[in-house]
C-alpha cells in the first residue's frame, strides 16, 4: 500500500466498492467542513488499469466514495480545494478492497441488508473463505453462512426483498430452494392467476409435500441416498427427497412392528401417514387385557408408538370380560372379544360364500363322501337338517354379483337343476331340499325307482343343498377333498373393497409384491394398498401379474394374516383337528385317505 494525493476530479468509484452502481450519495453532512478544509481522511483507492496498464494519476475508490463526491461537489460550487489523501491498494486484491469499503460502511452507517448479503457473497468470488469473512467482521461462522446464503439468492429475489414486497420469512425459506425452485417461485408470484406459496407452505412446497425433519428418522442417515438441506435459520436439517425418506422409514417401521410383535404384542397397527391418535377416543389397558399398539405417522415423518389402548367400547368389553375370568379363577389368557378382527363381518360372509361354493360342487363330485356327511347330519341334526336350503338372501348386491360369478356356483346351479328334473321337481333357483312333494311316500317311490348310482348323486346334491354356510363343516370337508379354491375363484373388486384393515392388506401385498414393496408402502392409505395389490393381481402399472395367488383367508386350510381373531382361520384349525383322528382311524375302513399333510396343515 502506497499513500499519495490525488487530484478530486480524477477519481471515479471502484466496482469493487459495495455502492458502486447505486445513485450518488447525500453528503450535506459533510459538505461544509470539506468546502473550508478539504479532505482530510485518506481514501482507499485501486489505480485505474487500461489495457494492462495503470493510467497515471487516476484511480477508483474503494472506500471513501462520499469523501470523493463531497470534494467533487465542492469543486464543482467554485471552491479550490486541495489534493485528497489516498491509500493505493495493490493491483488484483480485490478481496482486501471489497473488505475496505464495507469495513469503512459499517463503521460510519450500516448498509441496507441485501447490499451486505451481495457483498460477502462477493468476497467469496473473491477469494475469502467464511471462516476468514467471520474473524475479519468478528461475527460468527453461523451469521456468515445465514448472510451467504441470503446473497446467494437470485437477484430478482433479493429485489423484491430489498423493495419490501416480500418479507423476511419468504426470503429465508428461499435459502432453502434451488435456483430452479426459485425461478419456479417467481413465476407462480408474476402469475396473477395463482398465489407463490408463503410461511410453511412454502416449505412444504420446497420439498415436494410436508418438510420432514432429519430427526425423525428412525434409521442411519448415511443409509439415505439423496440431499439433506440445513435450515441455516433454524435447528433443522431436511431430506430433500421425500420418497427415498419414506422407503427407508417404511422399512424401519415394519422392523419396529416386527419386533413388538415378537416381544408379545398381539395386535400392532400402523396408521396412515397423516391420521391423528386422538387419546379421548381410546383407553390404555396394558397388553393383559388385550390392548394394541398404534404406530402413529405424521405426514413429517415423526412416528409415535401408542402402547397397550384399546378403543373405549373395546376397554369396556375387555374389562368386563376380565373381571369374569377373576371370578372364575380361570387364569386364560385375554378373550378373544377384547381383540379386533382382522376381517369385517362383510368380509367373512363374502369369503364363507365362495368356500361353501367351492367344497359343494366337491361334494356333488364326491357321493361317496356327500353321502356320510348326508348321514351324519341326519343322525346329528347339525347345521340346515330341518331341512334348509343353504341359499339364503344375501343382503349386499356387490357380494351376490360376485358369487353369480363364481363358476362353482354356476355348476352347482346346473347340477341342482338336473336332480329336481330327475325327481320330478321345479325349483327354479332354489333350494332342492325342503320343496314340496305330495308326502315322504312321493319322494320314496321316485327314489326306489332309481339305481344306486343315481341316488348316490341325489344324496350328492342333497348334502351340497343344505351345506351351511360358514360352518366348519365346509372346512372339514374342503380339507378331506383338497378343494382348490383357485380353480373356481380369483380376487375381485367386491374382495378387495370389503378388506378394511391395514396390517392385512399390508401382508397380503407383502405376499404378492415382496417384502420391499411392503415396506414401501407400509404407511400408505388402505385405498392405496389396494390399488397396488390390484395392479399386481392385473399385471398392470408395470407390476408383474401375480399368477394363482390365492388369499389364505379362502385356502383349505384358511390360516390368518395376524395373531388377531380369524373366523376362517379358527374353523380351519378346528377342522384340522378333527381330521387328525380320521387320518390315524382310516386304514382300518378302507375309506380314501387324504394326505395328512394336506389335512393337518394350518
Amino acid at each position: 500500500m502506497r499513500l499519495a494525493f490525488a487530484d478530486p476530479r480524477n477519481l471515479t468509484t471502484s466496482p469493487l466498492n459495495m455502492n458502486h452502481g447505486r445513485p450518488a450519495p447525500d453528503v450535506s453532512d459533510i459538505l461544509p467542513s470539506v468546502r473550508k478544509r478539504g479532505v482530510l481522511l485518506t481514501l482507499l483507492v485501486l489505480e485505474t488499469m487500461s489495457d494492462g496498464s495503470a493510467v497515471p494519476d487516476t484511480f477508483e475508490v474503494v472506500a471513501g466514495r462520499r469523501r470523493m463526491h463531497a470534494a467533487q461537489a465542492a469543486i464543482a460550487e467554485g471552491v479550490e480545494i486541495d489534493p485528497v489523501p489516498i491509500a493505493i491498494l495493490e493491483p488484483g486484491d480485490d478481496a482486501a478492497a471489497i473488505e475496505a469499503s464495507l469495513i469503512e460502511n459499517l463503521g460510519r452507517l450500516p448498509p441496507d441488508e441485501v447490499t451486505c448479503w451481495e457483498t460477502f457473497t462477493r468476497l467469496i468470488k473473491s477469494g475469502r473463505s467464511p471462516e476468514q469473512i467471520a474473524a475479519t467482521f468478528g461475527m460468527s461462522d453461523v451469521v456468515v453462512k445465514r448472510t451467504l446464503a441470503l446473497g446467494g439468492l437470485l437477484p430478482r429475489v433479493r429485489n423484491l426483498y430489498r423493495a419490501e414486497e416480500i418479507d423476511v420469512a419468504i426470503v429465508r425459506q428461499l435459502t432453502l430452494a434451488t435456483k430452479a425452485q426459485q425461478k419456479a417461485w417467481l413465476a407462480l408470484y408474476d402469475d396473477p392467476d395463482q398465489r407463490a406459496p408463503q410461511g410453511a407452505q412454502l416449505k412444504a412446497w420446497l420439498f415436494g409435500g410436508a418438510s420432514i425433519p432429519t430427526k425423525h428418522a428412525m434409521f442411519p442417515l448415511d443409509a439415505y441416498p439423496g440431499q439433506v438441506v440445513a435450515d441455516l435459520f433454524g435447528e433443522e436439517c431436511y431430506f430433500s427427497d421425500p420418497d427415498a425418506f419414506w422407503a427407508l422409514q417404511n422399512a424401519a417401521i415394519a422392523d419396529r412392528v416386527e419386533a413388538l410383535k415378537a416381544s408379545g404384542w398381539i395386535d400392532v397397527e400402523v396408521m396412515a401417514a397423516g391420521d391423528h391418535f386422538y387419546t379421548h377416543e381410546f383407553e390404555q389397558v396394558g397388553r393383559k387385557l388385550g390392548g394394541r399398539v398404534y404406530v402413529q405417522v405424521s405426514a413429517r415423518g415423526e412416528v409415535a408408538f401408542h402402547e397397550g389402548w384399546l378403543t373405549r367400547k373395546e376397554a369396556k368389553r375387555a374389562r368386563a370380560s376380565a373381571e369374569r375370568e377373576a371370578r372364575n379363577a380361570s387364569g386364560e389368557p385375554p378373550p378373544a372379544e377384547s381383540l379386533r378382527s382382522e376381517i369385517t363381518g362383510a368380509q367373512e360372509t363374502y369369503i364363507d360364500l365362495h368356500r361353501h361354493a367351492a367344497v359343494r360342487m366337491e361334494l356333488v363330485n364326491n357321493p361317496a363322501a356327500a353321502l356320510r356327511l348326508l348321514l351324519a347330519h341326519a343322525l346329528t341334526g347339525t347345521g340346515h337338517w330341518r331341512v334348509d336350503g343353504a341359499d339364503g338372501h344375501i343382503a349386499d348386491p356387490a357380494v351376490a354379483e360376485s358369487l353369480a360369478a363364481n363358476s362353482a356356483a354356476e355348476a352347482f346351479e346346473a347340477r341342482r337343476q338336473d336332480t329336481a328334473k330327475t325327481l320330478g321337481l321345479e325349483v327354479a333357483g332354489h333350494a332342492l331340499v325342503g320343496s314340496r312333494f305330495a308326502g315322504a311316500g312321493a319322494a320314496f317311490a321316485k327314489l326306489l325307482a332309481m339305481s344306486d348310482a343315481d341316488v348316490l348323486d341325489v344324496a350328492a346334491v342333497v348334502m351340497a343343498d343344505s351345506l351351511r354356510i360358514g360352518s366348519v363343516e365346509v372346512d372339514v370337508a374342503g380339507a378331506w377333498l383338497h378343494t382348490e379354491i383357485a380353480q373356481v375363484w380369483r380376487p375381485d373388486a367386491v374382495f378387495l373393497d370389503l378388506i378394511r384393515d391395514r396390517e392385512t392388506i399390508n401382508a397380503m401385498l407383502r405376499e404378492v409384491g415382496g417384502r420391499k414393496v411392503a415396506e414401501g408402502n407400509l404407511t400408505e392409505k388402505i385405498r392405496t394398498q389396494k390399488g397396488i395389490l390390484r395392479d399386481f393381481l392385473d399385471g398392470e402399472g408395470d407390476r408383474p401379474k401375480a399368477e394363482g395367488w390365492t388369499p389364505r383367508w379362502m385356502g383349505f386350510p384358511a390360516s390368518a394374516y395376524t395373531r388377531r381373531p380369524c373366523g376362517p382361520a379358527a374353523r380351519s384349525r378346528s377342522a384340522a383337528q378333527t381330521l387328525r383322528k380320521v387320518v390315524r382311524a382310516a386304514p382300518k375302513s378302507g375309506w380314501p385317505v387324504a394326505a395328512p399333510e394336506a389335512i393337518a396343515a394350518e
